[in-house]
């Protein structure tokens, strides 16, 4: 590492409307140096990065690339300079080749055609030096996210980026992906790259940081060198104050509130679910764990009502339900807190307000005589922004502004208001930093304390052990053996999750 600094922000701020972003923000980057952006969601993290990479103009504030000044909201400039950013949700065409989609805009527009043999064989060397593996013929739209994200690396590479700025880089990856992508950011930094990390996965700072830098509310809260910290250290600069897990009780378990029995579905997302069987019980979490596309995503349809069944039987409180829909779902009491926030979850270019009552516009509710009632619907969101201390400029604001973590409060309220019979609860913490996440599970264990039947599916095996009063594991559309709270170590269930022990049962 060298001790020249390759950039420097100094003094940045920047409001929206009267929500302050970013409040006096200076600090250097070194040349071979990995610093970690840590915050929580909504804390400024990225609208920094933007600002840095000429997406947003700063209101006050300059930077520095490589000693020469960066002139503000032009992103052509950031690139030349040697700065590549690879955001949390990809910029990917997906209708082209791996190769078109890292070449694209390096070339000038009077030259005719491509250089195709050239750039793949650049692409080649790129992928062999920082392993990178990604067939440059493939058509994006058939990669996996893991694969995806290698091409925004090698986008960012291609173009001789000597500062590579990771905007939440694991939030959508398995934990083998993110084990790969920690290998090849050690390769990047061995050739002499500058990295900022930006995340709020606390473990993941710690192992690939050599500085910490934390924002707060839009400040910069603390700056710690990562040899010399912890991660309580650092949960406790990110939300003010100490962080406490919540606290799981013994459950009391009421009668069936949902119930599956021998169904089977079509091929959803990669896989189908095989004659599966479930009992989801009030006053419990059921936990589901397993590899991504063997299977939960499918469940999660079938449960919403998004997804028909080929085969099988679906009962709510011990009678079957003909003609399972989303809306007969809702009707049953089934509230949903889907995947992925932004393709299902929300609307982006619809108000907070909008979003909030897009399962129930035609409820009582928020409807007198056919036309929606938009004060109700306003004094609506205002709670949930207030009860789950949403920050927005304002109910009206497109909800595409908000960060990750606030929008995945606002779809918890939600879903938890009013109080809904059965949750159905994926990946309900995914890309949240460590104080959200700890409020998403005090959320679902109030909910399980009321009487409700929670079903959590999550690839994050230390969330379901925390959490779950039963643990499940789906494999290629079937599922295990339920077991109860610590009586399968993370060993065990990862043999389940990978198909290795062969087991099937019912999970009634």
């Amino acid at each position: 590492m060298s001790d020249t600094p390759v950039l420097r922000l100094s003094g940045i701020s920047k409001r929206f409307g009267p929500l302050r972003a970013n409040d006096d923000i200076s600090f250097d980057l070194k040349r071979g140096e990995v610093i970690a952006l840590l915050g929580e969601n909504g804390a400024g993290k990225t609208t920094l990065m933007n600002i840095l990479f000429g997406h947003y103009v700063a209101d006050a504030g300059t930077v520095e690339a490589f000693g020469e000044p960066l002139p503000p909201g032009d992103p052509r400039a950031a690139l030349d300079a040697g700065i590549g950013m690879v955001h949390q949700h990809f910029t990917l065409a997906d209708n082209m080749t791996v190769q078109e989609n890292i070449a694209l805009g390096t070339q000038s527009l009077w030259r005719a055609r491509l250089d195709r043999t050239l750039a793949r064989q650049r692409i080649a060397q790129l992928s062999a030096d920082f392993g990178l593996a990604v067939d440059p013929a493939a058509t994006v739209s058939t990669l996996s996210v893991g694969e995806r994200q290698r091409v925004e690396i090698l986008k960012a590479l291609y173009r001789d980026a000597g500062i590579l700025i990771l905007d939440e880089p694991t939030a959508v990856l398995t934990p083998a992906e993110t084990d790969a992508l920690f290998r090849t950011l050690k390769l990047l930094v061995a050739k002499g790259l500058s990295i900022i990390f930006i995340s709020h996965k606390l473990h993941e700072v710690m192992a690939v940081s050599d500085r910490v830098l934390v924002l707060r509310a839009g400040r910069l809260a603390g700056e710690r060198e990562t040899a010399s910290t912890d991660r309580k250290e650092l949960a406790a600069l990110m939300v003010g104050q100490e962080v406490k897990p919540a606290e799981v009780s013994p459950a009391t378990v009421g009668a069936p509130l949902l119930e599956l029995e021998g169904v089977s579905t079509a091929p959803y997302n990669g896989a189908a679910l095989d004659d599966v069987s479930l009992t989801l019980r009030a006053g419990e979490i059921t936990g589901l764990a397993g590899v991504s596309g063997n299977g939960q995503a499918a469940l999660a349809a079938l449960i919403a009502g998004t997804q028909r069944a080929t085969g099988g039987r679906i009962s709510v409180a011990g009678r079957e339900v003909a003609g399972w829909s989303p809306r007969v779902a809702l009707d049953h009491g089934v509230a949903r807190i889907p995947e992925d926030r932004h393709a299902v979850g929300t609307i982006g270019d619809m108000s907070v307000t909008e979003n909030v009552i897009a399962e129930r516009y035609g409820s009582p509710r928020f409807s007198r005589m056919g036309f929606l009632d938009w004060k109700a619907a306003r004094r609506f969101a205002e709670k949930i922004i207030a009860d789950y201390d949403v920050k927005c400029p304002s109910p009206e604001a497109r909800i595409r502004l908000l960060s990750g973590g606030n929008m995945q409060k606002l779809i918890l309220g939600r879903a938890l208001d009013p109080e809904p019979a059965v949750i159905l609860a994926s990946q309900p913490t995914r890309g949240l930093d460590v104080g959200a996440v700890a409020y998403v599970h005090r959320m679902l264990l109030a909910a399980r304390e009321r009487g409700a039947a929670v079903l959590l599916i999550s690839e994050d095996l230390e969330e379901i052990l925390a959490l779950s009063d039963r643990i499940i594991v789906m494999s290629k559309g079937r599922l295990s053996t339920p077991s109860a709270r610590g009586e399968r170590s993370i060993r065990e269930l990862g043999e389940l999750m990978a198909g290795h022990s062969g087991e099937r049962s019912d999970a009634a």
